[in-house]
């Protein structure tokens, strides 16, 4: 099969993050953009997310359609785009400033789509056989019904591969494990030089600690994120936690 040549197609709609409009008690996700990859590279709890979705992608039968959901700057679309290199792939990211930089990052591939909405504006005019979903939910208005669109989304018997920080984002204690691993890797003035380019991540994860004290932004337990997502109609195959213990990793199939 030839790899589908789809350009670099972007679906624009203005459809900002609409978790709340009061822009004081979340993430300025555009602000975030231009940093994330920066320390992302430096963090090794996200890279060993990022290798455990590598070795997901392996186990199971090449899906023709992925959609990642909330997909950011693109590191899982590039991951799958380089694993499924015949498979149509989805970038779904209301940010405008975060899916700029998957398009400059991810421009070499040919088989992504870049879709600028939320998920609640997408439609079910194809169905995907798998659907990522990383860091994302939690940030959702209604997480029920976000998953239930998720539902929609796939074919019946596809995949949900699902990872959703579910505590609190405790702030001095990632920016004590992320200094002290910058330190090994690179020296102090190697740490200090990431970091002081990388500050902006600070200032966003404070903010999204505040939204999650508010209320504005979803924090759960293992059991919470479990049970919510087989009530929408998945069965869950694996479930483990993550990320030092924040985040939640769920493998789950579309029930028929």
């Amino acid at each position: 099969m030839q790899p589908r040549d789809l350009g670099a197609r972007l679906v624009h709609v203005d459809v900002l993050r609409p978790e709340t409009t009061d822009r004081s008690v979340r993430a300025d996700w555009s602000a975030y953009a231009t940093a994330y990859d920066l320390l992302s590279e430096h963090n090794p709890a996200y890279q060993a997310l990022l290798h455990e979705f590598e070795a997901f992608l392996a186990t199971i039968e090449t899906p023709q359609s992925i959609y990642d959901i909330g997909g950011g700057t693109g590191n899982y679309t590039e991951i799958a785009a380089r694993a499924c290199p015949d498979s149509e792939i989805r970038l779904i990211e209301p940010d405008p400033h975060m899916i700029e930089a998957a398009q400059a990052k991810l421009a070499a591939h040919r088989n992504i789509i870049y879709d600028n909405r939320a998920l609640e504006a997408v439609g079910a005019s194809s169905t995907a056989d798998l659907i990522v979903c990383v860091h994302a939910l939690y940030a959702m208005p209604e997480q029920e019904q976000r998953l239930k669109d998720m539902r929609r989304l796939l074919s019946p018997g596809g995949w949900l591969y699902l990872v959703d920080l579910g505590r609190y984002m405790n702030v001095a204690d990632w920016r004590s494990y992320l200094f002290s691993s910058l330190r090994k890797e690179q020296g102090l003035a190697g740490a200090l030089r990431v970091f002081w380019q990388g500050r902006e991540i600070a200032t966003q994860n404070k903010a999204i600690y505040e939204a999650q004290k508010t209320g504005v932004y979803w924090t759960h337990s293992e059991a919470e994120i479990v049970s919510l997502v087989t009530e929408t109609g998945f069965e869950v195959i694996k479930h483990k936690p993550v990320y030092r213990g924040y985040s939640d990793l769920l493998v789950c199939r579309a029930t028929a």
